[in-house]
């Protein structure tokens, strides 16, 4: 009886309310009733269209089924009386009217039993239709009842959306309260303006005037009056300018506002969204422990009762034999009772003739006595085996039985152990893109923390005493928590990585940041730490293993991909790659095809490669060496060619450390073609060296001045980021060639994101607490919302590192 329109929430009819400003709640509430009864409605005129004015062949057949016909098969009537007493039979008005209206046609009038069974007939027809009817007042009476509640439901949430619009007219009555004031004051402010303008308009005409009677009464001063007309001519252009500047001001300072209060509401419902995130996150953790701890318990269950099945088999195995045992025994006291039998039958015929034998046969049949004695006792023996077997059997069952219902209790468990853990990670994703789009509006730099698992090389002691995570919601997977000398240290960056993290999961915290670089962005992600910290690692990865790739090839094989996805919506990209170092002070090209060009032989400098900034924010590099890229595989091989090229020394902390900075770039330059939209993004992906102390490293000779050298740059990094935090007005970025090429990423509009490594033996805590007091000071730095790159130059001769 119901159509397709019952099934529709009631908050479908008309979402399109809720945007509208002009509508009431009371003329919504209206609207909704409204709809409502026009479905109840369409639904009443369509089944009397069904049932009173239908005149198809299928309602006229369930009506001739009623009169006697066996022609309709039962199997048509309708689904929805299948279970009434009147089985598939429907009437019709017109049916119904030709049985009210039907008279009895009878041979013979005085053959009052004819008329009697046709009498019974008619009535059993009429009480099939007054059970019909019955049946539809009932139906009618359960759709009322539906419509009822249908209603009562639809006016509680109706007067739940008065209360909302309400509230919300209220809210958008104060707006505007401000805005009429904000407006007054602007209209005050332009009546101030007006009246000094029409002061200025009448002091000028006043000095036309006195100028046009100076011009009269001395004509001998015309040549100097007009000077001073041009010079007055100036002036006003000067005024007008300065008119129009100043309105151009107030419409920016007003647009700043409206922005400023735009991001300020972004973030309190980002902070709030942030909260529930947690709290969802906290009650699935929750949820999880607990499905783990029956997970595991029924587990035990299953174990034992799987042992405890195996027992019953085995016992089961031992009543079997030892029943085939017994069978055995009982058929040869059988064929032993039948040979006594036939002993006893020629005894007893050779009684007879031996008299002197009678006591013989005496104890013949005592014997035999005793045999069928035991024979009883053997079967009784053995209808208790049966019932032993019956037993162990039903036991077996019923064990199997509750070893089916364990385990679909178990698949039902960790169905739901697979949707918590789901839900986690969704939650897990949405709080990290939000932390990254809070990070973005404050304009800090991030900063990763990662541990570096112990190496075989490394000393036997336990990491457990330098490090430790907290495992409280608040501080799980961003603290980290290190003891030296009894003294506890705690930290809190934007995420660790414990030393069993993969490198996939490093760049998965990564991916959305390297993706920002095709929107148009700037994006710089160095790593800093101690030597033999995992720095390189981190970035590179281990060559020829393509589980431990580093930071770089995976955030290359990221962009070429998003790249090829992103060519249907008419994007095309064309990238360029660099590659330098920065060894003692100096700039070396790793791309350059002459290997010597930036080389110091026999005292004497070779290639010098000069740093330079331009107005919107982008570096140059002389004479670098640039190459156009169009996949992956080629910028693979330039990083093969840029690691044979880098410096790399042995030393007492590290069997390959880095002996200089390493400075990756791509610059992505992509046009829509549809829109005529372009952008232009960035990507700096560096390695810095690693710092190290002269009393553990030994460094000697050219060793000692690389040692030096990477510690005067570090240095300087390090004085950048305290002038950073501090806000002070100079900044001494050209103290190095490391700071001064980072300038733009450290003091601009880019992304910058920063790994500190950190070694975990105890040996190197020192340099352990230093990194991540420096990384805490890097975290609070503020440098400035990232910009998005729009509509530049697509051919660009340089590439910027910034």
């Amino acid at each position: 009886m119901g159509s397709k329109n019952q099934n529709k929430p009631p908050f479908q009819h008309n979402t399109a309310l809720t945007t509208t400003s002009t509508i009431t709640p009371s003329s919504l509430k209206k609207k909704y009733i409204a709809d409502v009864v026009s479905e109840d409605k369409g639904q009443r005129l369509g089944f009397e269209k069904m049932v009173g004015t239908a005149n198809n062949g299928r309602l006229r057949l369930a009506f001739s089924l009623v009169n006697g016909s066996q022609d309709l098969d039962l199997s048509s009537a309708p689904a929805s009386n299948a279970g009434s007493e009147c089985g598939g039979i429907e009437f019709t008005r017109e049916d119904v009217e030709a049985l009210v209206n039907e008279k009895m046609k009878y041979k013979n009038k005085f053959n009052y039993k004819e008329r009697c069974e046709n009498m019974m007939e008619y009535i059993k027809r009429l009480r099939l239709c007054i059970k019909w009817f019955q049946e539809l007042e009932g139906e009618y009476a359960f759709e009322q009842e539906k419509l009822r509640n249908a209603l009562e439901l639809t006016e509680r949430r109706c007067s739940e959306m008065e209360v909302a619009l309400n509230n919300k007219e209220e809210e958008l009555n104060l707006i505007i309260l401000e805005l009429r004031k904000s407006l007054a004051s602007l209209q005050d402010k332009l009546a101030k303006e007006e009246s000094e303008k029409k002061a200025a308009v009448d002091s000028l005409t006043k000095e036309k005037e006195a100028r046009t009677g100076i011009e009269r009464s001395q004509a001998s001063l015309s040549e100097e009056l007009e000077k001073v007309q041009g010079e007055l001519d100036g002036a006003n252009q000067r005024i007008a300018s300065i008119n129009d500047m100043y309105k151009l001001l107030q419409e920016y300072n007003s647009s700043l506002q409206l922005y400023n209060s735009k991001l300020q509401t972004d973030l309190d419902t980002a902070h709030e969204t942030i909260k529930r995130g947690e709290k969802e996150r906290s009650a699935i953790v929750e949820n999880l422990h607990t499905l783990r701890g029956q997970h595991k318990s029924l587990q035990d269950q299953l174990m034992s009762s799987i042992a405890s099945q195996d027992e019953v088999m085995k016992q089961k195995d031992a009543l079997l034999n030892e029943v085939a045992c017994l069978r055995m025994e009982l058929h040869q006291t059988l064929e032993d009772r039948e040979h006594y039998q036939q002993q006893v039958q020629s005894l007893a015929a050779e009684v007879s003739k031996y008299k002197e034998l009678a006591t013989n046969s005496s104890e013949l049949e005592e014997k035999c006595l005793s045999q069928g004695n035991q024979i009883q006792i053997l079967h009784d023996q053995l209808a208790v085996a049966e019932r032993k077997l019956q037993m162990s059997d039903m036991s077996i069952f019923e064990t199997r039985n509750e070893f089916e219902g364990q385990k679909k209790l178990i698949e039902e468990l960790q169905n739901r152990l697979e949707d918590a853990e789901f839900k986690l990670i969704e939650g897990e994703k949405l709080r990290r893109k939000l932390h990254n789009t809070i990070l973005e509006l404050k304009g800090n730099i991030r900063v990763f923390c990662r541990v570096r698992p112990q190496l075989p090389d490394d000393s036997s002691s336990n990491q457990a005493k330098v490090f430790s995570y907290p495992t409280s919601m608040e501080y799980l997977g961003r603290g980290i928590d290190m003891t030296q000398n009894a003294q506890k240290h705690s930290f809190t960056f934007d995420k660790v990585f414990m030393p069993d993290a993969s490198q996939e999961e490093v760049f998965v915290e990564i991916s959305q940041l390297v993706q920002s670089a095709l929107d148009g962005y700037k994006v710089c992600i160095f790593a800093y730490g101690q030597t033999g910290s995992g720095k390189t690692y981190t970035m590179m990865g281990k060559p020829g293993q393509p589980d431990e790739k580093g930071l770089i090839p995976r955030s290359l094989e990221q962009i070429f991909q998003t790249k090829q996805a992103l060519q249907p919506q008419g994007w095309r990209y064309e990238m360029q790659v660099s590659m330098l170092e920065i060894y003692n002070e100096t700039i070396r090209d790793l791309l350059s095809t002459n290997k010597d060009a930036s080389r110091i032989e026999n005292g004497v400098a070779g290639k010098q490669y000069t740093i330079k900034h331009d107005a919107n924010g982008n570096t140059q590099v002389s004479d670098l060496t640039i190459v156009d890229v169009q996949s992956s595989r080629e910028v693979k091989y330039l990083l093969d060619r840029a690691a044979h090229s880098r410096s790399v020394g042995k030393t007492q902390m590290n069997e390959q450390s880095s002996r200089s900075h390493f400075v990756f770039t791509m610059r992505i330059t992509g046009v829509n073609e549809s829109t005529e939209q372009q952008v232009q993004g960035v990507l700096n992906l560096i390695d810095l060296a690693g710092s190290e102390r002269l009393s553990k490293s030994g460094s000697t000779g050219d060793r000692l001045k690389e040692t030096q050298a990477i510690n005067k740059s570090l240095s300087s990094l390090a004085d950048v980021i305290f002038a950073l935090a501090k806000k002070e007005d100079h900044v001494p970025f050209r103290n190095s060639k490391l700071t001064y090429l980072l300038q733009p990423c450290l003091g601009g509009d880019s992304k910058t994101l920063m790994f500190v490594n950190i070694s975990p033996e105890p040996s190197s805590a020192g340099e352990s607490l230093c990194s991540l007091r420096f990384a805490a000071r890097v975290n609070a730095c503020e440098i400035g919302t990232p910009r998005r790159q729009l509509n530049m130059r697509t051919s660009e001769s340089r590439l910027s590192y910034g």
